[in-house]
């Protein structure tokens, strides 16, 4: 897939300013095959992650995003359908029996076409710049698929755009890129029917730790939202996920 928008986002538009501003590095970017199908999981900082990763991945990157972005009346719902498509997002599947399975029947037809599949398995920002544990989806894909997952870390992100910011701060933001894990083959390995949910849910913590290793952050076995509804209920912490001591992303 080649949006002419998308490259204009990146080379014209975002693109050039955002290496000024935020001087993005990677390391290990040439594990995401030059052709064909991968799955990306990426850590999640910040909403910028979705800019400054495709920013230096030399393939596009296609997301998916809520359906009604592309289908809202009016004006407006017309620039924001011509905005989601332009950086490479599209709609999950509306006439699926539930949201896991249109997300699958996209993610499917995304990685048939031979491109590359972006997600975010903790399924929202981490509130504090740790990796929380992982929502399936991202397991089912590539048990369903086969195809390669990819894991990607975002480093520094959050500092640049923190939760309710917009403009970006002048902070250096990296990318690791790890090596490939063959889904299928892991599940076999660990003695596991790569259909089943046990393997899914154990292919989806493997693949949090070792993020939580290449960004050298603790790793937290409680979903970020559950976190983020007990901190705005005034509740604090829950239990097990009790920061330790203050983090921070690795230089």
């Amino acid at each position: 897939m080649h949006n002419k928008w998308y490259w204009a986002f990146k080379n014209i538009f975002f693109g050039p300013a955002l290496r000024l501003w935020n001087r993005p590095w990677s390391r290990g970017m040439d594990n995401i095959p030059a052709t064909g199908p991968a799955i990306l999981a990426s850590t999640h900082q910040a909403v910028m992650d979705s800019f400054y990763f495709p920013l230096l991945c030399p393939r596009q990157i296609i997301f998916l995003a809520k359906a009604e972005y592309f289908t809202s009346p009016g004006l407006v719902g017309r620039v924001q359908k011509w905005f989601f498509s332009s950086v490479g997002q599209v709609p999950i599947e509306r006439n699926a029996e539930s949201a896991s399975a249109g997300m699958l029947i996209s993610a499917k037809r995304i990685l048939g076409n031979g491109d590359l599949f972006g997600i975010y398995p903790e399924g929202t920002r981490s509130p504090d710049g740790r990796v929380y544990k992982g929502r399936t989806g991202m397991a089912r894909v590539a048990m369903a698929t086969g195809e390669p997952v990819i894991p990607i870390g975002m480093i520094g992100s959050r500092d640049a755009n923190p939760i309710g910011t917009w403009i970006p701060r002048p902070k250096r933001v990296g990318m690791v890129v790890g090596e490939p894990i063959d889904p299928i083959a892991w599940a076999r390995e660990e003695g596991l029917d790569p259909e089943s949910h046990e393997a899914m849910r154990a292919f989806t913590d493997f693949v949090m730790h070792r993020l939580a290793d290449m960004v050298d952050q603790p790793y937290v076995d409680v979903y970020a939202s559950e976190v983020k509804e007990s901190l705005a209920a005034g509740n604090g912490y829950p239990e097990g996920a009790e920061p330790s001591a203050p983090q921070s992303g690795v230089a």
